[in-house]
């Protein structure tokens, strides 16, 4: 989690890993199953509610999460995709217990970056061109793209933008 106080605005951003272990729903264990859930839902629960009480002091501030539902899916990624789900209930009910406190909440979405893959991740090349193949742009968002739609949700020119998810993936996910 990243925190950020600059005058009259706090930022929360919460980008994990879940610990995933991806394998079809018949041959995972649960404690596999269950991890990413686990892992997202603690991280995300606990890091919000320290941010925001500080947030509620000042009646402002925005969180932003990471991940993002969808009903698109994939055979074999065991909890992961639950997780995301998760992710987006949990920000859903942030959003409505924070919004009369001016507290924004919003998820960024990107059908996966490439680049945040380690360089010794096994697969790690047919992994980053099945992200590119599944975008209608033929192009994966990268580190700098979430960056940038993350300091424009961020600031007060997305004041506007709350209790949603902001789709950066490049039409691998189609809403």
């Amino acid at each position: 989690m990243q925190w950020s106080s600059r005058p009259g605005s706090s930022i929360s951003f919460n980008l994990i890993g879940l610990g995933d272990v991806q394998k079809p729903l018949t041959e995972i264990s649960v404690e596999d199953f269950l991890q990413p859930i686990m892992n997202a839902m603690r991280a995300h629960f606990l890091t919000t509610r320290a941010a925001v009480r500080h947030m509620v002091r000042r009646r402002s501030g925005v969180i932003l999460a990471f991940g993002g539902g969808g009903p698109q899916t994939l055979p074999g990624l065991g909890g992961f995709k639950i997780a995301l789900d998760a992710i987006e209930g949990l920000r859903r009910q942030w959003a409505l217990e924070l919004g009369s406190h001016g507290i924004r909440v919003v998820t960024l979405k990107t059908g996966g970056v490439p680049e945040s893959l380690p360089d010794n991740f096994p697969g790690k090349d047919e992994i980053a061109a099945g992200i590119r193949k599944a975008t209608l742009l033929n192009r994966a968002a990268t580190l700098a793209d979430v960056g940038n739609v993350a300091a424009f949700v961020a600031s007060d020119q997305a004041r506007t933008i709350t209790a949603t998810e902001i789709n950066i993936s490049c039409g691998a996910i189609m809403e």
